[in-house]
């Protein structure tokens, strides 16, 4: 049922915000230079590598790092706003369509982050599709936090439930959590 719905909210969200996903392209594009888009490896269910689409909020030449490891000055300004809004993850719903992400579930990390990959190994995280939000996210823990992280993410993994996922989804565009922060933010 799950997969079900992922199929069925990321098509209709692709279709209905076709034009809103166009305008963000373009105030990315047109704002910094570089491309909208921001593709970057991460790890998904089983520990299988997938490509995971953002809209861009750095600037061009930001170092590849977890969002905490990075420095403030390298979010653009369109790029701060998006970030808060959430909205830099909506490409995210092409990851779900293709079945490398789910609406809602742990959020993937990068294969570089070690200490969140085992934290997340001993708790069986990877049993699950990565989500374009979750728990944790709702509660503003992010990978600074590797066991607090897999922790909140363990609680997911067994308590998940389709209604529990429907509240997360409105908790997350009604403005809950605090998005990705950088290092000094």
């Amino acid at each position: 049922m799950k997969r079900a719905f992922d199929l069925l909210a990321s098509v209709v969200g692709l279709i209905l915000l076709a034009p809103v996903l166009l305008a963000i392209a373009w105030l990315v594009s047109r704002t910094s230079a570089g491309g909208p888009l921001f593709v970057q490896t991460r790890l998904g269910r089983s520990e299988k590598p997938f490509l995971c689409y953002k809209f861009r909020t750095m600037a061009e030449g930001a170092p590849v790092a977890g969002s905490h490891e990075v420095e403030s000055y390298w979010v653009t300004p369109i790029g701060r706003r998006l970030r808060k809004l959430k909205l830099d993850e909506l490409p995210q719903l092409v990851n779900v369509l293709r079945g490398d992400m789910s609406l809602v579930g742990p959020r993937p990390c990068l294969p570089s982050q070690v200490d969140v990959i085992e934290a997340r190994r001993v708790r069986n995280i990877f049993s699950i599709r990565p989500g374009i939000t979750g728990i944790a996210q709702l509660s503003s823990i992010d990978m600074s936090t590797p066991d607090r992280l897999a922790e909140a993410d363990h609680y997911y993994l067994k308590n998940r439930s389709f209604v529990g996922d429907i509240q997360i989804i409105f908790k997350t565009v009604f403005g809950g959590g605090a998005g990705d922060r950088t290092n000094n933010s």
